[in-house]
């Protein structure tokens, strides 16, 4: 597709069009910039989203934004998760932690959810993206969609766009979705609705994650917002709709706990919502492709929502460069649908379980165990790892790590704790690097794709190239000396 970038007339050509910069689109606009890809971000509102809403990030997703180079300034923004204080009739109950903490190991060095406010995570990827050269066009709204086989027309409020592909990363009410005609089918996880809101309160401590429990209908949550002055308040109706206005607000508190209006210096931002959990019947349609909230809502309950999303950027990203700008085959795209939604009807239950106290956040919620055996792109096996399986860190003799050598767009091989041949070649696409034995891979050869799992793996080079062409990764090699 030819790019002619005419701003001053009312077409701009672009490779690939993301509708809304939440995270999702975020994430997925700094991976394709990293990629050379041309992308336009478009968002309806002026500004980035201001509310805390997603403020847990899981280690997995931690490992995708150490990839994506924001890894550090997300450590510094934020902290922790605070451990739980149960409150009653004004008085302190007892802590509980909400969470299980494992810790960092060699294999897996985030070993703990991070919070973070959800305007902030997109703060530090909208700076990331602007790193890279990649911008977000704020008040412009989408208003039609089409497509052919050629690619995808996009009326915007301020003109139309022609793209090459486009990605619906609009939200759970999702414009895109709803123009394609995609059902989205799923379950009311809780009849009552939910209030949340940003909120300073100079007079409670920020120590602990204070839970006051009521009678169930009346549960309400205060948590500590590391780096910032903020709390973020939850709290649950038996009916109604929620008073979001600050004295609302401010009168729900003083309802629900020992504190009074006056204590709530300011509300910030305010929103209501009833926890459902949803899913779109399909990610794919044409050249048009739906991610995070556009394709799965989920309860907030153990904070699988905005990690699930940024994991379906993730995923999709370097599928478009490797069709867009490598020549791999259209086929290579139809893998984001077979892959991740799987994924998402995983953790939609899981949101669901822990929203109904069925399940606890732990290992399963820090989705450092999903991956995509038995999928599309999953061929072979290794040492201790199947295709498909997460690839995970180690040390490396010269200081460096296994996330050092996998980090940016390129594809690595690794050939651990072997002398098999390694193919020769420029390096552009395909990183190869020989490492020790090593106990989290054993040993073998190990293709790790650009977003951090096993495509392929062998003792040896035998159905390597065949993996590579399929991801049109192959170019720049020679396979046959391998």
């Amino acid at each position: 597709m030819e790019l002619n970038n005419v701003k001053d007339g009312r077409v701009t050509d672009t490779q690939v069009l993301v509708v809304g910069a939440g995270p999702t689109g975020l994430a997925l606009a700094c991976d394709l910039a990293r990629r050379g890809v041309h992308t336009l971000v478009v968002e309806q509102s002026d500004a980035l989203f201001p509310g805390s809403r997603g403020k847990g990030l899981q280690p997995r997703t931690l490992e995708v934004l150490d990839d994506l180079g924001v890894v550090d300034a997300v450590i510094d923004a934020g902290g922790r998760a605070p451990v739980g204080m149960l409150w009653e009739n004004g008085e302190r109950r007892g802590e509980h932690d909400m969470f299980e903490r494992p810790g960092p190991t060699e294999a897996a060095p985030y070993g703990e959810p991070w919070l973070l406010p959800q305007w902030r995570t997109q703060q530090i990827l909208h700076g990331r993206l602007t790193e890279l050269g990649g911008s977000v066009t704020f008040g412009t709204a989408l208003t039609a969609l089409t497509q052919d086989e050629d690619g995808v027309t996009a009326e915007l409020t301020t003109g139309t766009v022609r793209a090459a592909y486009a990605v619906a990363a609009d939200g759970g009410r999702s414009l895109v979705r709803r123009i394609l005609g995609i059902p989205m089918t799923g379950e009311s996880v809780d009849p009552a609705p939910m209030l949340v809101a940003d909120v300073r309160i100079p007079a409670l401590d920020r120590l602990n994650w204070h839970v006051f429990p009521g009678d169930g209908a009346a549960f309400l949550a205060v948590c500590p917002l590391p780096g910032t002055e903020d709390f973020q308040v939850t709290g649950r109706f038996s009916d109604g709709v929620p008073d979001i206005s600050p004295e609302g607000v401010r009168e729900l508190i003083a309802a629900r706990t020992h504190l009074t209006a006056d204590d709530v210096a300011e509300v910030r931002w305010s929103s209501d919502f009833r926890p459902r959990a949803a899913l779109a019947e399909r990610f794919r349609e044409g050249r048009i492709f739906l991610a995070g909230d556009a394709a799965h809502v989920h309860s907030p309950a153990g904070g699988q929502g905005l990690n699930t999303s940024v994991q379906d950027a993730y995923n999709l990203g370097w599928k478009l460069g490797q069709v867009l700008l490598h020549g791999a085959p259209e086929e290579l795209l139809d893998s984001y649908e077979e892959e991740r939604l799987p994924v998402a009807a995983q953790m939609l239950g899981l949101s669901t379980r822990i929203h109904r106290g069925e399940a606890r956040r732990g290992e399963a919620t820090m989705q450092l165990g999903l991956g995509y055996r038995g999928g599309p792109l999953a061929a072979g096996s290794a040492g201790a790892l199947e295709a498909g399986d997460r690839a995970p860190d180690g040390p490396l003799p010269d200081g460096r790590r296994i996330f050092d050598l996998l980090r940016g767009p390129h594809f690595t091989l690794l050939a651990v704790g072997t002398d098999a041949g390694l193919p020769s070649g420029d390096g552009a696409v395909v990183r190869c690097h020989r490492i020790d034995a090593y106990e989290p891979y054993g040993t073998g050869l190990f293709l790790v794709r650009p977003d951090g799992y096993i495509g392929w793996a062998g003792e040896d080079t035998a159905g390597l190239a065949d993996w590579l062409r399929r991801a049109g990764a192959h170019g720049g090699l020679d396979l046959k000396r391998a």
